[in-house]
């Protein structure tokens, strides 16, 4: 049966910004992933921010009475993206067992999503939220100036870091021969991610290196299932330091990128494209995963 996928900013369409149109590589990739019977896994609905006479997105705000099953929300505002009617939306799509993807980038980038209940405890900002590692709000970026922490510098966009696995390999990290995966695209600027203290439902799966300072932090967080105090089983949800890891710039530096981006890419993928099989490879598997269709036995 296929599933049905939602890929969301919390933006408006602005053509010079990170739209909805600028994840148009992943939103192929979803679709070209098939069910054992050749029938496509997903339907994916890609959409920027759109409100109504109250402000509230006309999606979000009734996401738990939609027919989605997955949520993945890139949050691209400056702290406004969500009203507490989207959040209210969101978070009754996950009580009923929804799956959410959530990502942002550095400094206050996102930080609507701090107004998320549990997927938002997971994502750490400059203003709101700051890591609870004092000692990790400081830059790690010092060359684009105009950026604050958290800004980890984890390479040059359009190049690709080694990612390191932590604790057992969790299956959203596993090639389809089992192997390791080894390669998300690199960013000069990661936001902060970490487990939520007193949620064992939580765990850091996966984490980076600065190329600045040699300083390990977070990419990916991934939450289980688990029942809240209202006994509704929450459906799974994970936490990612940058949407830049998914964005098709990142993936393809021709696709072009907003104006504001100062700093000049790379061309790691450009000279080692089979580097590129192992995001793939981890959005597939973070589809399945969230996915509560799947067969969890």
């Amino acid at each position: 049966m296929t599933s049905n996928i939602l890929l969301q900013t919390t933006i408006p369409c602005v053509e010079d910004d990170w739209h909805i149109g600028r994840f148009s590589l992943i939103r192929q990739h979803l679709e070209s992933l098939l069910a054992d019977d050749g029938s496509p896994s997903y339907k994916v609905t890609a959409r920027d921010r759109e409100v109504d006479e109250a402000g509230n997105d006309i999606v979000l705000s009734r996401l738990g009475e939609s027919d989605f099953d997955e949520l993945w929300l890139f949050a691209v505002d400056t702290g406004d993206g969500l009203t507490a009617t989207d959040c209210a939306g969101i978070t009754q799509f996950r009580q009923r067992g929804g799956g959410i993807f959530s990502t942002r980038d550095h400094f206050d980038l996102g930080s609507s999503l701090c107004t998320l209940g549990g997927v938002g405890a997971a994502h750490y900002f400059h203003s709101k939220h700051p890591d609870p590692d004092e000692s990790r709000r400081t830059r790690d970026d010092v060359v684009t100036a105009s950026i604050d922490f958290p800004n980890y510098h984890s390479g040059a966009n359009g190049d690709f870091q080694e990612i390191t696995p932590v604790g057992e390999l969790h299956e959203l990290l596993r090639r389809s021969d089992g192997s390791p995966i080894r390669y998300f695209p690199s960013h000069p600027h990661e936001g902060g991610v970490g487990a939520p203290a007193g949620d064992p439902n939580a765990r850091v799966v996966a984490t980076g290196k600065s190329k600045v300072t040699g300083r390990a932090f977070n990419l990916v967080v991934a939450m289980e299932s688990s029942a809240d105090a209202h006994g509704n089983q929450l459906g799974r949800a994970i936490a990612e330091s940058s949407f830049h890891h998914l964005v098709d710039y990142n993936w393809d530096t021709d696709a072009g990128c907003p104006t504001f981006l100062e700093e000049p890419p790379g061309d790691g993928y450009k000279r080692n494209p089979s580097a590129l099989d192992d995001i793939k490879s981890y959005v597939a598997n973070v589809a399945k995963w969230l996915n509560p269709r799947t067969d969890r036995r």
